[in-house]
C-alpha cells in the first residue's frame, strides 16, 4: 500500500516593527496554497511587549494544535534571527530553511537594538542549527539595505552554512521599497516540496 506524503508546511516570520500581513507574505501564503502547502503566519507582539520568550509563546500558541507535517521556516529581518532561535530548540532537522534580509546582533539603530536584545542575548549554537537546518537552507539580502548592512546578512548566511543571494535594488526587501512580491522565495519552497 502507497504511503501519502504529508504535506509541507510553511511558517512565514515577520520581524521588528512588523506583521503578517505586510511585505510580500500575503503574496507568498496565497503562491504557497495553491500548490497545496499549508501556511502559516503568526503575528508577533512588535514593538511593545515584543521579546525572545514572547515571541516563542505567540509560535507555540500558533503551532500547538496543528497535528506534525514536514516544516519550512520563512524568516525576514529580525523574524530570520528568530527562526535560527526556533532550530536551536527543534528536536527533529526542519524540511528548509529560508531566510531574508537576515542579521545578528544590534545594528546601531535605537528603534530597534533596545527591543531586539533579547534575541541575542545568549550565543547562537551553530553546529545544532546546521544540523538542523533541513534539506535547503538559503540566504537573501538587498544590495542597498537601509537597515542591514549586507556585510552582517553574509555573516549569517556563513554561519548557517547557506548561499547568499544578493538582490539588485532590492533595500530591505520589504514592502517599503516595493518588494510585495518573492518569485525566488516561492521556488526555493516549491524546490523542498519536490526534494
Amino acid at each position: 500500500m502507497a504511503t501519502i506524503a504529508t504535506p509541507l508546511r510553511v511558517l512565514i516570520i515577520h520581524g521588528a516593527h512588523g506583521g503578517p500581513d505586510t511585505n510580500w507574505f500575503p503574496w507568498l501564503h496565497a503562491e504557497l496554497e495553491a500548490e497545496g502547502i499549508e501556511v502559516v503566519r503568526p503575528r508577533f507582539p512588535t514593538p511593545q511587549g515584543q521579546s525572545l520568550s514572547a515571541w516563542f509563546s505567540a509560535y507555540d500558541t500558533a503551532v500547538q494544535s496543528l497535528p506534525p507535517a514536514p516544516t519550512v521556516l520563512v524568516g525576514h529581518s529580525l523574524g530570520a534571527a528568530f527562526a535560527l532561535r526556533l532550530v536551536e530548540r527543534e528536536a527533529k532537522p526542519l524540511a528548509g530553511l529560508f531566510l531574508a534580509a537576515g542579521f545578528i546582533g544590534a545594528l546601531g539603530l535605537p528603534d530597534y537594538d533596545s527591543i531586539n536584545q533579547s534575541f541575542f542575548a545568549a550565543p547562537f549554537d551553530w553546529p545544532s542549527i546546521r544540523e538542523r537546518k533541513g534539506r535547503l537552507c538559503r540566504c537573501w539580502a538587498g544590495d542597498d539595505d537601509p537597515y542591514v548592512p549586507l556585510s552582517r546578512t553574509q555573516q549569517m548566511a556563513t554561519n548557517v552554512d547557506a548561499p547568499l543571494e544578493i538582490v539588485a535594488g532590492g533595500g530591505h526587501l520589504n514592502g517599503e521599497t516595493g518588494f510585495t512580491t518573492f518569485p525566488q522565495m516561492r521556488e526555493a519552497i516549491l524546490a523542498v516540496q519536490s526534494a
